[in-house]
């Protein structure tokens, strides 16, 4: 059975800034473009089962970045969806709501009353994404690896998931920006195999 390699997306203007950046479809910034060509050399020569993406921009240019030509786009890997709180920081959140946790409490509907999201709706779109992929990693004389390439909440909540575990437990597996993750199995139980690897520079 192949891995699940997953990659978060190289730096944005708002990601840089800690601003929540969920359906904001905003483009890598000049070191988010560095950050994503630094991951080629995992990828180079290698051939996949299936590679996707989420269909916003920043995941989109880094899968190219990387050398992942050829991604499928898939709706279910868009990041959580931060409802009135898109583009605020959590220190701002907190001038008015001092307890508030994206993980427990979710977020407030957007201006116009479209709803955002929890993380048991997160969870929910994660498992579609698991049981999609399930069936490609396990082929018969499959063996390769698969790669999702989406956005740091989505994937934490993904990985909880995987794990058998509630989405709010995504809050336990920080992600940083243009890292891989490798979800894999050992003696036919979920792990994870590897969290925020990237290559030494000039590697």
């Amino acid at each position: 059975m192949g891995d699940l390699l997953l990659i978060r997306h190289g730096e944005t203007e708002w990601s840089a800034a800690g601003r929540h950046t969920g359906r904001t479809d905003l483009p890598l910034t000049p070191e988010g473009e560095a950050q994503a060509r630094t991951l080629a050399p995992f990828f180079a020569g290698r051939t996949f089962s299936f590679v996707l993406t989420s269909p916003l921009r920043r995941a989109r240019r880094t899968a190219e970045l990387a050398g992942l030509r050829g991604a499928e786009t898939d709706e279910d890997l868009c990041e959580w969806d931060y409802g009135r709180y898109e583009g605020l920081t959590t220190a701002r959140i907190h001038e008015t709501r001092p307890d508030w946790s994206l993980w427990r409490d979710g977020v407030p509907p957007h201006p116009d009353g479209r709803p955002g999201e929890s993380a048991e709706d997160v969870g929910r779109r994660a498992d579609r994404v698991l049981a999609r992929v399930a069936p490609l990693l396990s082929g018969a004389g499959s063996g390769e690896d698969g790669v999702l390439v989406a956005h740091a909440h989505l994937l934490r909540v993904l990985t909880a998931r995987y794990l058998g575990l509630p989405a709010s437990e995504g809050r336990l597996f920080l992600l940083t920006t243009a890292t891989v993750g490798r979800l894999s199995t050992e003696h036919g139980l979920p792990v994870v195999a590897g969290w925020n690897q990237r290559p030494l520079p000039h590697a």
